[in-house]
């Protein structure tokens, strides 16, 4: 399974990254860290588009979801029964957001262990990862724009990643909430909302701390390729909005 792993995704990505190195003039290791993220996350554009709208219809559908769920509270058998009903009538499926989301994963564990590899041989790369028609460049030049060190955690491109993270999920549940109808008070706690709320804190805040434990070129891989989710999701939120 690892030999698949790395075959079919790890080191397709170490040789893009080396190869846009070796390209870009001036070889600036951070860029060809962006310039790999946003080929990266154009290729992923039809999972993450597909995670995004499962999300979205997901939660437009919550409040006839409590409705069921409050209806049969009793019975869960029957509330089951009547969800799967709910689910088939709406053509739609609670775990349709999974199977793309785990793809992305495996992506993202990938230029995970690239960019830690890389950094951990010394800023050098490993001919052994290499294919024979990417060049080996040798030492790679460790400073993004010649001063921001991607070998050390930086606090700066930790909270740029941090802030972008907070945008990106607060934009997704403001969406969302959004196309909800409005209804009556209720003195039940909205589990979903609960949820909601501590991962709008949670994710940023686990990024913040992965940007000050980490390489910096970490960072910025995260910083770019959030970035691009956002930009991703305000076309897609557009889209439906106009249709």
């Amino acid at each position: 399974m690892i030999q698949i792993f790395d075959a079919l995704i790890y080191h397709p990505l170490y040789n893009t990254l080396i190869f846009f190195y070796n390209t870009i003039p001036g070889q600036d290791f951070g860029i060809a860290i962006i310039i790999t993220t946003l080929v990266l996350k154009s290729l992923l554009i039809p999972l993450s588009k597909k995670q995004i709208e499962s999300q979205k219809k997901m939660q437009e559908l919550q409040p006839q979801m409590k409705a069921i769920q409050q209806k049969y509270k009793t019975d869960k058998e029957k509330q089951t029964k009547a969800l799967m009903e709910f689910y088939k009538e709406n053509k739609t499926n609670p775990f349709s957001g999974c199977l793309p989301l785990i793809i992305q994963l495996f992506f993202l564990i990938a230029i995970y262990r690239v960019i830690i590899n890389i950094s951990e041989a010394g800023f050098v790369a490993r001919p052994s990862d290499l294919y024979a028609f990417v060049a080996n460049p040798g030492a790679i030049n460790h400073l993004f724009l010649h001063f921001v060190d991607l070998t050390k955690p930086n606090y700066v491109l930790a909270f740029l990643s941090a802030i972008a993270q907070y945008y990106q999920t607060k934009m997704l549940f403001k969406s969302q909430n959004n196309d909800k109808p409005q209804e009556n008070a209720s003195t039940e706690p909205d589990f979903a909302a609960i949820m909601n709320k501590q991962m709008l804190y949670l994710g940023p805040g686990l990024t913040f701390f992965i940007g000050v434990t980490f390489p910096a070129a970490l960072a910025l891989y995260w910083l770019f390729s959030t970035l691009f989710m956002i930009f991703q999701q305000k076309a897609i939120f557009k889209t439906k909005q106009e249709n």
